[in-house]
């Protein structure tokens, strides 16, 4: 008799400790750290497919070894029929297949091995990445791509500076980049994708998008661009393909039309076609040299290193050495080295100042804790998330845990200034091209309920540690004063937001560049005037 008795095994352990903290549309784009537990969630799916594959086949092993039984059986059988069934045995044996085993094949061959998987897969699929995510992601690659001045071709062939896993992308994802820049309406990096795609495709990578529907979205990414000849010439390509396609017929004679009223106007102003355009993007060149560069592009090239305006001279007065803070009993016997890293606005950093434990510590209090950063509306006070801050964040107290105690005691020996108005210690972690574009910490005199709430006063000073190496990007940047500071793991830096008299300081504008390769985290403490009466004196000079 056949008997089949299907076990699958319950691979339904779901991580319950990483997923109790996401939930779906849960901005993964935004922290690095909780996309860490969407590896392992993959790894489980894994582990539960190859569970059913495996179950698969122990099914059709065993409808195989049936069938082959059957096989040879019928070929005897049918060799002799009536001699074959003259054993009653045979005869009995024929009723009972037909009448059970045969039924019992049917139950075998019906079963349904895919409970498992599927169940496990609708259970985690409710904390999968949304479309939210992945156009955020997609997103910070063009982020990417702009700040640090990469090719698509760099990007696709995986040569980041300082990755460890090189990966490709394949036209499928060349293609998807294109399509979200296309659907933002975004033509340049439009044209810089689909390019790629058309590239990779025709140096003979398969794919199931095809060179006609590149070429559409290239030709007319571009012809938004203006550059009517061009559009054409892919157009035309596109048609040696498909010589039905519509769309690309009806732009063949618009494109045409376009260029010969084009053609016709520069003959009548005695202009020679492309003369002007040449002479115009000389001019824009100039023009752009000739002006003071805007805050965008300095930020921009602070974070790749360039425009930095410290000088020989002002940096042979920077200095390193052994700090105590005026003797402070906990570092008389153990300073603490200090280094200078700026002197207008003065920004100094402090080395070794968290351990790897303290650091992990914090981490592993911060991760299950972490929310997508806000910032606050400068209008209704509102918190609120920005497309110009991508990462989460967390606040931590020593409730949580004692080790955020002794770091706060720790800030307050350094600096001598008080804690118990500051601000809890804020942990964040950064996404995919994670960043914070230029910003001030203090409040301005336009937003004199900035902190209101707090009835601290205003951001007197920042305190951050860097609790990651970055393999590249990630740097803090003053844009104007043209300053860079590195994330270095262990470290922390320290600034004055206002001048002794309680004035802004509107030099420490300051921005987190996109980390480009690797996982930022970051702490920081803001600290606030009340309290300081004593420990940082006003000051009647506006600057002082």
């Amino acid at each position: 008799m056949l008997s089949f008795r299907m076990e699958l095994p319950c691979l339904c352990l779901l991580l319950l400790n990483c997923l109790q903290s996401l939930s779906a549309g849960n901005d993964f784009y935004t922290s690095i750290g909780q996309m860490t537990d969407l590896l392992y969630t993959e790894k489980d799916l894994v582990t539960s497919l190859k569970d059913y594959i495996r179950a698969e086949e122990t099914k059709l092993e065993k409808i195989k070894v049936w069938a082959e039984k059957m096989e040879s059986m019928s070929a005897a059988a049918t060799l002799d029929p009536e001699g074959y069934l003259g054993n009653p045995v045979n005869a009995f044996k024929l009723m009972k297949r037909l009448n059970t085993e045969w039924a019992m094949l049917e139950s075998l061959v019906l079963s349904d091995t895919t409970d498992g998987f599927v169940s496990n897969l609708t259970i985690q699929r409710q904390y999968f990445p949304t479309d939210e995510d992945q156009t955020g992601a997609a997103k910070a690659l063009l982020r990417l791509q702009d700040t640090y001045r990469l090719t698509a071709n760099t990007m696709a062939t995986g040569d980041l500076p300082g990755a460890k896993h090189k990966t490709f992308m394949t036209v499928e994802d060349c293609y998807e980049l294109g399509k979200i820049a296309y659907s933002d309406v975004d033509y340049y990096h439009t044209e810089l994708w689909m390019s790629q795609a058309l590239k990779q495709l025709e140096q003979g990578e398969e794919s199931n998008i095809d060179k006609v529907t590149v070429l559409d979205y290239l030709s007319y990414s571009i012809y938004q661009q203006g550059e009517i000849d061009r559009a054409l010439d892919y157009t035309k390509q596109l048609l040696k393909l498909d010589s039905e396609h519509q769309r690309a017929n009806g732009n063949l004679k618009y494109f045409e039309f376009q260029l010969e009223k084009q053609r016709k106007a520069d003959e009548a102003e005695g202009k020679e076609p492309g003369k002007k355009e040449t002479s115009e993007k000389k001019e824009k060149s100039k023009k752009v040299s000739n002006h003071q560069i805007p805050e965008r592009k300095k930020y921009e090239m602070l974070c790749r290193g360039e425009g930095i305006k410290m000088t020989p001279r002002r940096q042979s007065r920077l200095f390193c050495r052994y700090y105590d803070n005026n003797h402070n009993p906990k570092y008389v016997l153990a300073p603490v080295k200090q280094q200078d890293e700026w002197d207008r606005p003065y920004i100094v950093r402090y080395l070794d100042i968290l351990s790897e434990t303290e650091i992990e510590k914090v981490k592993q209090l911060a991760k299950p804790r972490l929310r997508r950063a806000t910032i606050s509306n400068p209008i209704t006070g509102v918190l609120e998330t920005a497309p110009y801050r991508i990462s989460k964040s967390a606040w931590l107290t020593g409730y949580e845990d004692p080790i955020i105690d002794v770091i706060n005691q720790r800030i307050e020996d350094l600096t001598g200034l008080e804690m118990d108005t500051a601000e809890e210690l804020q942990v964040a972690n950064y996404g995919v091209g994670g960043q914070y574009e230029p910003h001030f910490d203090f409040g301005r005199k336009d937003e004199p309920d900035a902190f209101k709430e707090l009835g601290t006063g205003n951001r007197i000073a920042t305190w951050l540690f860097y609790m990651s190496d970055v393999a590249s990007g990630g740097a803090t940047v003053f844009p104007d004063v043209g300053a860079a500071v590195w994330p270095k793991k262990g470290s922390a830096v320290f600034w004055y937001n206002l001048f002794p008299s309680g004035e802004g300081d509107y030099s420490t504008r300051h921005a987190a560049c996109p980390v480009l390769v690797g996982n930022k985290w970051v702490s920081n403490k803001w600290i606030h005037e009340r309290g300081q009466e004593w420990r940082r004196p006003c000051s009647l000079n506006e600057t002082d």
